[in-house]
């Protein structure tokens, strides 16, 4: 065989415009161990009936899971109203967020998303070699207008994450509707709702009905955040049986573990845990929202959120680096995202109850007032 000089495997040219995702840190910058605010990950742990089903899933280690999550699909759509054959589960969200533009855009065409939104959805459009569109926000919630303004003959897939990540804003089931009425039908709608659970359940469903009654919508939820299942990386999405099946079709096999189907069901059956935890994200978030309203001299000011976090911007003497310091010097990691346009602002997970006192009184201090 004739060997050329210099020659190697070459990734496909849109490979190489994917920046990697870059998760929240949980160390400071000299090594130290972190509180780690930085991954909207639950505060209040995981619910003690998962956490005994995943010890007991420890002796089944060596066996394949089952590849249809079957009992899973059938707890989710006794709990939510919903069809089982019209459900899939993945590993986690982030992988049928990946598999619904691969199925559904590639060269040539266009995926569609707002400014601010998820960076999972810039790489899963370049990752089937799609081009990816950012429409303009507004106040850092989706702007419908806009969203239906960028739209063109290429598009193929519209993500809409609500409530948004990195934003925490949302937009009302009314917005959501007039979205979707105004997409062709040969394009579709993701709506990631991996936030949802943090809303008021009577605002949980417009995305399932949608879902439900419509060919192009397809629904994606998540174990990692209100679940407190997130080392187990389980999500899941409904949407029609011709959506669900490209996704069986593209989807690992066995993408789903033993442990993070037992531990997802035993969640499920665990709703005070998710009650206690949506009415701890309440009020800690209102009272952290209070405190950087507090600081609006100083030019702190909180983004409204209906998620688990607070977008904090930071557009006086004290800047969002000197916070993001300030707080690792107290034992906090929280996420800057210069990369997403938002170098003025921290995204802060809500925590504890203490480490939100000792969040508050680290940037009352940073500000010159009294702690």
């Amino acid at each position: 065989m004739t060997m050329r000089p210099n020659s190697s495997p070459r990734p496909k040219p849109w490979i190489l415009g994917i920046h990697a995702y870059k998760p929240g840190k949980s160390t400071a910058s000299d090594g130290r161990a972190l509180v780690k605010l930085s991954a909207n990950e639950n505060p209040l742990g995981t619910s003690p009936a998962a956490l005994e089903a995943l010890e007991q899933a420890r002796g089944e280690a060596a066996t394949y899971p089952d590849p249809g999550a079957t009992a899973l699909r059938g707890r989710i759509a006794a709990l939510h109203g919903l069809d089982a054959k019209r459900i899939v589960c993945g590993t986690g969200s982030d992988e049928l967020l990946n598999l619904a533009a691969q199925g559904f855009a590639g060269p040539g065409d266009e995926v569609l998303f707002s400014r601010h939104s998820f960076a999972v959805y810039d790489i899963a459009a370049r990752r089937c070699g799609a081009t990816p569109v950012e429409a303009a926000d507004t106040e850092f919630a989706a702007d419908v207008d806009a969203l239906l303004g960028a739209v063109t003959d290429k598009t193929r897939v519209v993500f809409l994450a609500n409530p948004n990540n990195p934003t925490g804003t949302w937009i009302p089931a009314e917005e959501v509707r007039r979205l979707h009425a105004g997409l062709r039908d040969d394009i579709l709608l993701v709506i990631d709702e991996a936030y949802a659970e943090y809303l008021d359940p009577a605002e949980q469903r417009t995305g399932f009905d949608l879902a439900a009654a419509h060919e192009n919508v397809l629904v994606t939820r998540t174990f990692s955040k209100i679940y407190g299942l997130a080392a187990e990386r389980v999500g899941w999405a409904t949407g029609a049986p011709g959506l669900i099946d490209v996704l069986n079709r593209i989807r690992g096999p066995f993408n789903v573990t033993v442990s993070g189907q037992a531990a997802a069901l035993a969640a499920l059956d665990d709703q005070g845990f998710v009650a206690r935890s949506r009415e701890h994200n309440a009020t800690e978030r209102s009272r952290l929202a209070e405190a950087i309203s507090a600081l609006g001299n100083h030019g702190l000011s909180a983004v409204p959120s209906e998620a688990n976090f607070l977008l904090v911007e930071f557009k006086g003497d004290v800047t969002a680096e000197a916070a993001l310091d300030a707080l690792a010097e107290g034992g906090y990691a929280v996420r800057h995202l210069p990369e997403a346009g938002l170098r003025h602002a921290l995204r802060i997970t809500i925590g504890k109850s203490e480490d939100m006192d000792r969040v508050i009184a680290t940037l009352r201090k940073l500000c010159g007032e009294s702690a």
